[in-house]
């Protein structure tokens, strides 16, 4: 049953309007200001208040303007309850938010078919945010099943490439995280921050796992090759880049739509290889023609080779891989990419001892590798 609570100083108004409303609605009833304020805020709360507007102390006016100011009691509807030519109060009592008013002496039929018709429109309201409270959080929750099935198959698409490459897992963990952080530091700086808002920043993140997705197009015996490549081995491996945009470029094409994240990690891919005097791969871009998110992933791609131990190389200490990266500003590297990436050094070299790999990864990475180099070898062994 509908709860109304009925506000007014007079004891005499109080008890027509209970008597009359008791048959159909629960009936709470409060003398002052200050008690109205109370029994709004306390459960059950009231569906609709019929106020007085001239009471002593707190006056109905205050009540409505407190009531208003508080989120718990903001959308209860409140009707005025008015002396008959007190035209002046019935429009203040609808500019501050009334929904309706009663004139004094009250008229039964008048005053119940007012009730009525604001408590069928209370159940309305109420009705409706339900509606749109399921329907958003039902929105909400599919967009969190769609958001984590997009990041699913990133990963999957580059764990793909992750599986006939020296890399571990965590190469892709650490060079995303070394991204989001590239862009963070960078958003403020005046070259960059028209293009580092928050979106942007979580695009470069998102788009890191797919830069070397195309070594998945390198022949194994260079992809898996125990030692340096020789020249003509290495001319192979550099079409890695191209090739990974390439297969973006398709994905792309069999969309529906543009897919932001798609265009971040086709730059990505094709270009995190240039450098910023030109003398990088494919296209031999220098400078800000080289897009930014490349530009953010070779600082990172950098580093984290570095830092990694690979067959044919120790791992270097962090403060060499540190002052390498410093040493190569304004050649390799965006000399204020790497001004950042310098001044808070401290947090990429959290990053990578957060996710290092461990003795054991690099193991069973090194067996995979061997395992797929016969699998490989066995074919041109069987002529």
């Amino acid at each position: 049953m509908p709860t109304v609570l009925v506000v007014d100083d007079v004891p005499e108004n109080l008890t027509v309007l209970g008597e009359l409303l008791v048959r159909e609605y629960t009936v709470r009833a409060a003398n002052s200001g200050a008690a109205a304020l109370r029994l709004a805020a306390a459960a059950p709360q009231p569906d609709l208040i019929l106020l007085d507007l001239m009471m002593p102390g707190m006056d109905g006016y205050e009540v409505m303007q407190r009531l208003r100011a508080e989120a718990r009691t903001r959308d209860i509807p409140v009707i005025c309850v008015t002396a008959l030519d007190a035209t002046d109060e019935e429009e203040r009592g609808l500019s501050m938010g009334a929904v309706d008013y009663i004139a004094k002496p009250l008229r039964p039929s008048v005053v119940l078919a007012r009730v009525r018709t604001q408590i069928e429109l209370k159940r309305a309201r109420d009705r409706l945010a339900d509606q749109n409270a399921f329907l958003e959080a039902e929105v909400a929750r599919r967009m969190r099943e769609n958001q984590l099935a997009h990041d699913a198959s990133i990963h999957a698409l580059a764990r793909l490439a992750e599986t006939r490459d020296p890399e571990t897992g965590n190469h892709i963990l650490r060079t995303q995280q070394y991204m989001r952080r590239l862009g963070q530091l960078l958003a403020t700086h005046p070259r960059f921050a028209a293009s580092l808002d928050a979106r942007a920043i979580e695009l470069l993140a998102k788009s890191a796992p797919l830069h070397d997705i195309g070594k998945v197009g390198i022949p194994d015996h260079i992809l898996l090759k125990p030692g340096r490549l020789d020249a003509a081995e290495w001319e192979i491996m550099k079409t890695h880049a191209a090739l990974g945009a390439e297969a973006i470029e398709r994905a792309e094409a069999d969309a529906q739509q543009p897919i932001e994240f798609l265009a971040v990690a086709k730059q990505i891919a094709r270009h995190h290889h240039e450098r910023w005097d030109g003398l990088g791969y494919p296209d031999g871009l220098a400078g800000d023609a080289i897009p930014l998110p490349a530009r953010l992933m070779a600082l990172a791609d950098v580093f984290d080779a570095l830092i990694s131990r690979r067959v044919y190389k120790p791992a270097l200490p962090y403060e060499r891989a540190r002052d390498i990266i410093a040493s190569s500003r304004g050649t390799h590297l965006d000399p204020d990419v790497v001004d950042a990436f310098v001044a808070d050094f401290d947090t990429f070299r959290a990053i990578a001892e957060r996710h290092a790999d461990s003795d054991e990864a690099l193991a069973a990475k090194q067996a995979s590798l061997r395992s797929f180099a016969a699998g490989a070898a066995a074919p041109s062994a069987q002529g």
